[in-house]
């Protein structure tokens, strides 16, 4: 089987190196032979395998990055929307689900000559119902918000290719996120984010921004070999329960995959396969909680300004089933000092603009709309062609139209710009030694901070462009030494 596992936009070599260890993990070989496509060396919004069935059960229990597994069912050429219908119509629909069971169907495109993209997701729709009907005697209902199956189609400008969903809500959505903070970050960005930076586990990993928690929490669950579909594979029988605070309903198992939802994975043989992957699991989370029995043995620790979001990471926090409470504290950004004093570490931070940084406790609400930000929009979900053009796009911009917009929508906050330059001369004085990972959409970051940054990664965080800049933080000389030296001499 060919699958396509779609990822935010710049992360495709991390996703690419994440799928090599997935198909070297005993269990997924005993599924099978694993073929990775070459790692695209343009943005393409993912990566393409060859695996056998069971594979999709192990990208979806296993992959941090991905953000869907699709699974193709058909590529052909195509010039008019006829030819969507007559490829779709000849697809057997009836051996993967039931008419009895609800569909929603999308259709994206790049550089297609069809004029209509509602038109064709029509004509594939009415294909897929009307053979379900001439099958069944039955057609399927059409659910947009909560369906049963998802299928999706990607038109180029000469071929068609229609997958099946095998993981129906997006990946990012783990099952632990009840609340969110300012800046939201998904889940498998700061996951790809986390590949970037080189962090391994026992390595000092803090973050002096750290909201919700979203880059601690995937890093603790990476250190404990948690994989992030536990929540949604049932891992850990009752599901946890949303706080009275909770912002929207969580995933749970009961949401599951999409691919268990399809007829062909639910034969005793793949349900004995995708039992033996979640026993497998367990085993090695069981034997990293011997290496790392409690929060502090992870050497993972963060702090905000805001109480209520530190309240709300140390939620998360438990219900990403990782041990006892993180070491977070409320601290101003600008009086955070190194773990235990360490001599060296990654930091790695999202900061937001506005009031979060400025407020002690206060709510961090967008200033102008009165709204909290965007993270439960729905995944776009063409992520990979959506990214073909937007990383074509991107080479073409200034890097620093991102900023010029910001300042012609609204001028920046002078409490803000000073808080940035203070920060940098914090890093300076505190944190030599350091790695110091920024992710942001301001493209003058390192300017603002008076550090020049040793490396630029373009990221995507949804649609909007991002940086992650990374900056050395050098160890300050001691010149009293210096200078005992240079008289001895």
């Amino acid at each position: 089987m060919r699958f396509f596992v779609v990822c935010p936009g710049g992360l495709e070599v991390p996703l690419a190196n994440e799928l090599a260890t997935i198909a070297a993990r005993p269990d997924s070989k005993a599924l099978g032979t694993w073929v990775i496509e070459p790692t695209p060396t343009s943005p393409t919004g993912g990566v393409g395998l060859a695996a056998p069935l069971a594979g999709a059960m192990a990208l979806n229990l296993h992959s941090r990055i991905a953000s869907r597994v699709l699974l193709e069912l058909a590529q052909a050429p195509y010039r008019q929307e006829e030819d969507l219908y007559k490829l779709a119509s000849g697809l057997a629909w009836e051996e993967w689900f039931d008419s009895n069971q609800t569909l929603r169907v999308d259709v994206t495109a790049h550089r297609s000559p069809l004029k209509s993209l509602n038109f064709a997701t029509l004509k594939i729709k009415d294909a897929i119902v009307d053979r379900l009907r001439d099958v069944t005697g039955d057609r399927p209902s059409i659910d947009t918000a909560f369906p049963d199956v998802r299928v999706q189609a990607h038109l180029t400008a000469t071929h068609v290719t229609i997958y099946l969903d095998t993981s129906s809500e997006a990946l990012f959505k783990r099952g632990w996120r009840d609340e969110k903070g300012d800046a939201p970050l998904k889940e498998n960005l700061a996951a790809g984010i986390l590949s970037i930076t080189g962090w391994k586990p026992s390595q000092t990993l803090f973050d002096p921004m750290c909201g919700s928690g979203t880059f601690l929490i995937e890093a603790a669950q990476m250190a404990l070999a948690i994989p992030p579909g536990a929540i949604r594979a049932g891992m850990y029988g009752d599901d946890v329960k949303p706080s009275r605070l909770a912002y929207r309903p969580l995933v749970t198992s009961a949401h599951g995959f999409g691919f268990q939802r399809l007829k062909p994975f639910n034969t005793p043989a793949e349900q004995k396969r995708w039992s033996a992957l979640k026993e497998a699991s367990l085993a090695e989370v069981l034997e990293k909680r011997k290496q790392f029995p409690d929060a502090q043995s992870l050497g993972i620790s963060g702090g905000d300004i805001n109480e209520r979001l530190v309240a709300m990471f140390k939620g998360n926090w438990q219900r990403a089933q990782l041990p006892g409470l993180p070491v977070t504290r409320q601290i101003d950004a600008l009086a955070s000092k190194p773990p235990g004093n360490t001599q060296g570490g990654v930091m790695l931070l999202n900061p937001p603009y506005g009031e979060r940084l400025v407020i002690k406790g206060g709510r961090g609400q967008d200033r102008e709309s009165g709204r909290e930000s965007d993270y439960d929009q729905e995944e776009p979900e063409d992520r990979f062609a959506h990214n073909l053009e937007t990383g074509r796009q991107s080479a073409k911009r200034s890097n620093r139209e991102s900023l010029k917009r910001l300042q012609a929508e609204e001028e920046q906050d002078p409490k803000f710009v000073e808080f940035l330059r203070q920060f940098g001369q914090h890093l300076k004085d505190a944190f030599g030694g350091w790695n110091v990972f920024v992710l942001t959409a301001d493209m003058a970051l390192p300017g603002q901070l008076r550090i020049k940054e040793s490396k630029r990664t373009p990221l995507f965080n949804g649609p909007l462009e991002c940086r992650l800049f990374k900056f050395e933080m050098h160890a300050k000389r001691d010149f009293v030494n210096d200078s005992s030296e240079t008289k001895a001499s």
